[in-house]
This record gives C-alpha cells, structure tokens and sequence, in this order.
C-alpha cells in the first residue's frame, strides 16, 4: 500500500514529516540490543506492515502521534512472535519516556517550561498554578489527591504547551486514576465542566463570580439562541430574570464524568462560530436543563413558575426526560415523542404509504415499531394480476433499506422493528431475518425483529402439539382478534385450512425461534394475548405490536400511528438517609405526569396518524433507572426475596402516584378522549387484569396480588374526574440518559463492578461506588483489591478477601440467575398498564434453560421481553497488561497484570453468541 501520510503529530502536538526511516531504525535497534543481526529483509517487511497500517487507520487530515506509531510497531512485533523484540522494545520505550519526564520536571522545578493560556498570553507553568487551579474545584472531593494529579500532569507537557491541552492530559490521565477512586470520576466532570465555564462564562468553576455569571448571562444565552433560530422565541416573552434567579450552578457536580462528557457531546446547544466552519457549544448544562423546562411549560398559564417546578425536577436529576425531549424541547422544532407504532396492510397502496410514513418518522428521530402480519405470505394468489406473492419477506427487506436510507435528524440511521405474529406463513423465514448466512436478499440486518406470540401456541409447545401456518388474507380474523376469540377463530381455520397452509410441531418452531434468539439476539418474543387482555384500551382497538424497544404497547390502526413521550424516575435519587423517600417520589411523580401530558400538546407530529392517536388518547410512559443502585444504598442483594419485595413495592407507589396524578390532571383539564369505555372508567386498575388474563387463559397466573397502597381512593378518584391519559407507566431502557444520571440503565442489574463503557464520545471507565464505599468501610480498598477486580474482570465470586455476603450483593449480570430479574419483572408488571424492555442475561447454552426462562415469563404474566443477551468471547478484551497498566497510575501499579471485559453502552458487543447488535448509539427510548 503506497504511503499516504504525510506528517506524524509530535509529543509537543507539533507536526513533523514522516519519515519511514525512522521506523525501520528504530525496530534495527530493537533487534540489535537482543544480538539480533542480519535481518534487514525481516525489518523490511515489518517496516512495511507499520505503514500499511498507518495509512489503512489515518487519513490526511488526521495524522498519527509518536503514541500511536510506537503501538503499531509493537502489534506488528507481537503478530509475528516476536515477543522477546516487543519486550525489548518496550523497555525502550519506558527508558525514554522516564528520561523525558524527568527532564520535563526538572525544568518545571527551575521553572523554564512556558505555557499559553485561553487568551494567548504565555507565562511561566509552575506546580503551584497546577495545584492552585485544581485545588479551586476539588470542594467535597476528599478522595482525590491532587499532588499526584500534579505530577502526572507534569510529566506529560512540555515548553509551549498550551492551557487547553494541560486539560487534555489531565483528563486523559484522570481516566487512569478512577479505578484508584470514583470520586476522580467527578473531578474529571469538574474539569471539563471548568473549561466550559471559561468557554461561555469567561470563568472557572472555582471562580467567586461563578453564580453571578451563571444567572446573569442566561438571558444572553436565550437572546442568542432565538437569534441563531436555534430557540423557540417565545422563550423571550419569559420573566428571563426570574427564571435566572433559580439556577443551581451547584447542580452541575452531580454529574460524573460519563454525564458530563455525553451532554457536552450530544445535548448542549451548538451554534456556528463567526467563519461558519464550526459547531460551537453556547449551552450550559443548568441552562439546558432550564430550556427543557420552559419548553414543557410553554403553554401553561402560570408558565414561569411551572418551568421553576420542572426545572428542579429535572436539574435534580429525580425525574428525567427521554433523549428526544432533551434535545428538542424550547427549540424551533419540537420533536418530543421517542416511539411511533404502526401497522400495514395488506395492498401495494398501504404498503408503499407506511414506507412513507416511516420514512417521515424516521427523519425526525422517532423509533419505530411496525405490524406486517397483515401482509400475504409467499406464494399466495394475487388478485388482478393472476400472480403470486412474494410474500412478506422482500418489503420487509425495503423496510430495512428505508432504515438506512433516512438517517435521525442527520445524526444516525434510523431505527426501527418488524413484528410478525407466529401463525404467519412466512414466520420460518421471518426468525432468520437476522442471520448471517443464507440468501442476503432475504436478510435485514439493521432493524430487529419481535414475534407477537399467543397463549395458544405457548400452550401447543407444552403439549408437544401441532402448530397450522397461515396466509393472512385467507384467515382475517386472526389478526384481529385474542385470548377467547383468537382461539376460536383459529381452530376454526385448523378444521377447514384455506390454501395455502402448513403444518409444524410447535416445539419445532419455538426451538427455532429460541436457537436464532441465542445466535443473533432476534426475534425478541413478546406476548399477544397478555397485552391486549391487560389493555386498558381494549374497548376502542387492539394492539397489534410493540415498539423499538418492546416497553409500548398501545393500538394501532390505519388511522392510528401509536405514540408516546417517555421519562424516568430516577430511583437512585429517591433513596434517602437508607430509604425510599416517599414525599419526594410522590412529589417528583406528580411534576413528571404534569410534564409529560404537556408533551402531546406542543410536541411536533411528523405524520397526521401519530397526532390523531396522541391527541385522541393521550398516552405517556413513566418508567424507572437507577434500580439497582437503589438495591445498592439499601444494601439489598438482587438475588433475594428482600430485592423481589422491593420491586413490587417501588414499582407499586410509582405506579400509584402516577395514575393518581393522572386523575387529577384530568380534574384540571378534562378526561382523554376515548376514556368512555375503557378499563379505567369501569374501575379496573393494572393489578386487576391480572385475574382477568387467568380467567381468559383458563389457568393461574401465580403472581401475589398484595397491594401495600390505597387503592380505593384512587378508584374514588378516577370514577369522580376520569383519566387524562390512556396508560402512564413504561419502563424503557434509559441507556442515554442513565449515562447522564450516572446510574445503572432502567431496572437492570450492574453489568459488572468495573468495566469500559463505549459510545460516540469515547471509552469510559466504570466502577461500581457503593462497592467502593462498602471496602472502605472495613478497610480492604487498595492496590492489590482492585487489582484482583480487574483480574477478574469485575466480578467478586473469586475474590475469597471479600465477606461472602458482600460478593453475595455485588454480583453482575451474568452471576445471577435470570429467574430472578423473571420474577422481578413480574412484580413490576401487576401495577403497569404498558410494558417494560426486559433483558434477559444467560450465562448457558442450555437450550432447556432458555425454553425454562421464556416459558416462565409467560406464565407470569409478562407482556414483553427484550434482548437474550449472553457472554461471548468475543466480547472480552485484554484491557490491561502489566506495562499498560503500570502506565495509566505509575508505580502504585507495578507488575500487575490483569484483563478488563468492555461492553457497549447500551446493548453490548455483537457477535455469534453476543445476543445484542442494536447500534451502541442509539437513543431512541432513552
């Protein structure tokens, strides 16, 4: 490959031409301090493969550092086995690094090293100014030690350098030392929060004016970005100064390094600088906080004081807004919602016009979830052209193009799933839609598939019976009907099969859906009749599918596109003093309903389906993040019956407050639309339905029916002022905005105690506090403990030091048992009128254990199920080794050689056995 690199970016960051002479020395050298002589023709070829992969991994515009050479040669070295040249290599890599920062300190001590700050002045660069400057924003933080901070920095600059790139070092040093501490973790947020400061501000975080400049140029922020016609300019005719006086600087230390850096990546206001070239943040994050809530209180009355109300909501991190609504909300497009549903029907016409529709939904950054079962199976007759069908397979491949044809408001590819109940014709094909191999015509690989599956076909699979595969045309009424009815109508149809027509063992299909569910993560299995016969909305429509992520269930209909606006309460925050606060979750639950139902009204609507079925039934969903943290600060191990308790008691108080405050809200501004009719006007709650659905299955649902709360005066209520939205609860996976909260993702259980985070912003260590915290109590923190985490790879079982009760709490996902997230999902669904994403984590390859897991959701009563994510190879990195580690804290880590597993910040790594595949940077539902 011919060399198109031009320059290598030096350690001082200046450029110098590249010179491939300088490589093939300095691997001459490597060899010849082994005694390795005579071997021009091997340091040729190796000189080669180093620029082959320069050129391969660089491009122009973005030159390599010495850093990134260096690690080449070594690759390239260690491919071709030779180690003991590596080793050699290395060592000389170390000696130099040594003399340099040697070098560098001592010019520092003599203070000969000049440094350039914001403005362009150069001075003197001292330790003294390093420490003063840190020392300014370290308030509270009693674990950091900023002389070692100091020292790092120190021997990383050199004599130019400039202000902002000591912050880079810094911040590239600091994610080394969060494994000493979590609380390095905030300082590294501190920092780049300080720079953003200095940016807008014009002073750091440690500044006396730091409040003053705060409040006082908010004003100037919503001016400008009315001006840049980037915000709604109705923000101008807010009381700006009112709202300034309740800005929390303060709250900006609540976020960790991982919060602050995804919101100065992805949801702080950009505009353009002077020349246009390019994108600047004007935004801080208590501003967009306070943007969010005028937005959402737009259209109040008292509507200075309702975005006060909102805004420390939300700026408390209690309750949070799905991405959507972060992004959009006060801005000049309104675009709020997170999740549309639709379905197809069966003609050129419907189906062409739902490629529109999605294609609408997906410009505009909606995730989707769309019905096909309507569509004909392969082979059947087409009438007016004597054809025959291809069947439902090559449009959903067209769906999967669209998908990646019309990217999320120019940020991604579109994200979107095809749902298919399983007496389809074309099912069998429809399960392998995402693997690897076979026809690629008849593959989509970028959008997921669900099944919507009935209670009599889960019934067929136990009694090893027969399973009859139709065309829908030929048996309509399949599709529109469940429990009782569908049964009915489907033996009916099995008596006297309309052509064309299959038979199949059900085993045979459920072991074929489960094996592709293991191998590609799809299709996600979801339950018909659970979810209609629980739906509150059964008296206008039936729900034909679920959404992207499997937490919305809503009906849908030629002229209905399902949609709902999501937020989550943000439990860890709920804990107070050892428990759960109840007068701030009521109080925080009140404000997020209020907040919610607002959405519908100023929301932007991209089709006229989504806005006749959100403004007609007015449906949110309310869900939860932080759940395991919660179990955390209330020392509660997942695998209890302490943790199974609490589930159904938290999930049971938010889901009173909820509907409570619903019922109120409609006392204020009248009942939803088609209220009249449905469960909530005849009295039955989410916990009722549960008797319902084992009335209509004809078999017990073995889930208590306890209810700690007073449920009557919620009925009372609801018979007296009616419902102001449809359904209120949905937990979605909040992946996006738990990174910003700094909490575990919905209600699942920690990945591991330590691992690497990945998305668009970069890799970031995380590690568990409270199990820090929990070490430092009885004094087992230090060097050689989080070593022995590291070595195993963030998991504790091994870890004998540890008390057997503290491994016994801190498990991750995989050392426990998925009947135990089964059975809390099931707590959790008695008080939901939609639906959670629940993730179910196997460390097997049992196919009965599998079959065990989903069969036993069903008979609990879940409604869905998201990802079957399991332990892959593939997936495990080789984070750390000894010099690599010995590098990122010095000394204090000499000779330790350890592995760190990474996985992607929402959905993990894929692979054959890696279940998940959803781009790691989606944001939908989050």
């Amino acid at each position: 490959m011919e060399n198109t690199i031009e320059y290598i970016i030096k350690r001082n960051n200046r450029k110098e031409r590249f010179e491939e002479k300088r490589i093939w020395n300095v691997i001459k050298k490597a060899f010849l301090s082994l005694g390795y002589v005579n071997n021009e023709m091997t340091i040729d070829q190796l000189t080669e493969e180093v620029v082959e992969a320069i050129a391969s991994k660089f491009v122009l515009d973005n030159p390599p550092t010495v850093e990134e050479v260096q690690d080449i040669v070594e690759d390239r070295l260690m491919y071709h086995n030779f180690s003991d040249v590596a080793r050699a290599y290395i060592k000389y890599r170390e000696e130099h690094k040594r003399l340099r920062e040697n070098r560098i300190l001592e010019l520092i001590e003599k203070e000969q090293i000049n440094a350039i700050d914001e403005q362009g002045t150069e001075f003197v660069l001292t330790r003294g100014i390093l420490t003063s400057r840190y020392e300014s924003i370290i308030g509270g933080l009693e674990r950091v030690n900023v002389d070692l901070i100091v020292d790092i920095v120190c021997r990383g600059v050199y004599d130019g350098v400039r202000f902002e790139e000591i912050d880079q070092l810094a911040l590239k040093e600091l994610e080394y030392l969060m494994e000493e501490h979590y609380e390095y973790g905030f300082f590294a947020a501190r920092l780049l929060l300080d720079k953003l400061y200095k940016d807008i501000l014009e002073c750091g975080l440690g500044s006396p004016h730091i409040e003053e400049r705060y409040r006082q140029q908010f004003s100037e922020y919503v001016h400008r970005g009315v001006q840049e016609e980037l915000l709604d300019e109705e923000f101008l005719k807010f009381d700006l100064k009112k709202l300034a006086d309740h800005l929390a600087h303060q709250r900006d230390t609540l976020f960790t390094y991982l919060g602050a850096q995804t919101l100065y990546d992805r949801y702080l206001q950009k505009t353009r600088s002077k020349n246009g070239s390019a994108k600047r943040v004007f935004e801080l994050p208590q501003w967009m906080w306070m943007r969010v809530a005028m937005g959402l209180a737009i259209n109040e009355t008292d509507r200075e004081d309702r975005a006060i109300e909102f805004y420390n909501t939300i700026s408390n991190l209690y309750i949070v807004n799905s991405t959507p609504t972060l992004f959009n909300s006060g801005t000049k497009h309104m675009q709020l919602s997170s999740c549309y549903i639709n379905v197809v029907e069966d003609s050129l016409d419907g189906i062409f016009h739902n490629y529109s529709s999605d294609a609408l939904l997906s410009k505009w950054a909606g995730g989707i979830g769309t019905d096909w079962t309507a569509v004909r199976a392969n082979g059947t007759d087409i009438k007016g052209t004597n054809g025959a069908s291809s069947g439902v397979i090559p449009f959903i491949k067209i769906y999967n193009d669209i998908a990646i044809a019309v990217n999320q408001g120019g940020k991604r590819r579109g994200a979107m799933a095809a749902y298919l109940e399983n007496w389809h014709l074309d099912i069998e094909d429809f399960v392998e839609l995402k693997k690897n191999t076979g026809d690629e015509r008849r593959r989509a690989h970028d959008i997921h598939t669900a099944l919507f599956i009935s209670d009599l076909f889960m019934k067929r699979v136990r009694e090893d019976g027969n399973w009859m595969l139709f065309t829908p045309e030929k048996v309509p009424e399949l599709h529109k009907t469940y429990g009782k009815a569908f049964v009915k109508a489907y033996e009916r149809y099995e008596k006297n099969p309309p052509n064309p027509f299959k038979v199949v063992k059900a085993r045979d299909l459920w072991r074929k859906t489960l094996t592709m569910l293991y191998e590609t993560g799809h299709p996600w299995i979801t339950f018909k009749d659970t979810i209609n016969v629980r739906s509150p909305q059964d008296h206008v429509g039936m729900v034909h599918s679920s959404n992207l992520c499997t937490e919305i269930t809503l009906n849908t209909s030629k002229s209905e596109t399902a949609v709902c606006n999501l937020a989550s309460v943000n439990l860890a925050r709920m804990i107070v003093n050892g428990k759960l606060d109840e007068d701030l979750l009521a109080k925080s639950i009140k404000t997020a309903i209020r907040m919610l139902d607002n959405v519908i009204d100023i929301n932007f609507y991209p089709i006229p389906e989504a806005r006749n079925s959100n403004i007609k039934h007015r449906p949110i969903g309310l869900g939860v993040m932080g759940y395991h943290d919660a179990l955390f600060k209330l020392e509660i191990p997942y695998c209890s019956q302490e943790q199974l308790d609490f589930a159904d008691m938290s999930m049971e108080k938010i889901s009173y407050h909820a509907i409570l405050n619903s019922s109120l809200l409609a006392k204020e501004r009248g009942y939803y639309e088609s209220y009249r009719g449905s469960k909530w006007d005849n009295g039955v709650l989410p916990l009722d339905t549960l008797d319902l659905l084992e009335k209509e299955r004809g078999e017990p649902i073995k889930v208590n029916r306890n209810a700690r709360m007073d449920w009557d005066k919620v009925r009372a209520t609801i018979k007296k002022y009616g419902m102001r939205n449809s359904n209120c609860l949905a937990i979605a996976p909040t992946a996006t905005i738990s990174n910003i909260s700094g909490v575990v993702p919905c209600v699942e259980p920690i990945f591991r105690n330590i691992y690497t985070k990945e998305n668009i912003s970069g890799s970031f260590l995380v590690i568990n506090r409270y199990l820090i915290d929990r070490l430092e109590k009885i004094g087992l923190w230090d060097r050689s403990m989080i070593n022995a985490l590291k070595l195993h790879n963030g998991l504790l079982g091994n870890i004998k030091t540890i008390p057997e009760a503290l491994r016994n709490e801190f498990r991750g996902t995989f050392e426990i048992d998925p009947t135990w997230i089964i059975e809390a999902a099931a707590m959790r669904s008695k008080w939901i009128d939609q639906s959670a994403s629940t993730n179910i984590f196997i460390d097997t390859k049992d196919g009965k254990k599998v079959d065990q897991i989903y069969t036993e959701a069903w008979k609990k009563g879940i409604k869905t199920t998201y990802y079957l994510r399991s332990i892959a190879a593939s997936q495990v990195s080789k984070m750390f080794d000894a010099t690599t580690a010995q590098h990122a804290a010095g000394d204090r880590v000499a000779n330790a050689t350890v592995t760190q597993q990474t996985i992607s910040t929402m959905h993990g790594t894929s692979s054959k056995n890696a279940s998940c595949s959803m781009d790691a940077d989606c944001e939908v539902c989050q």
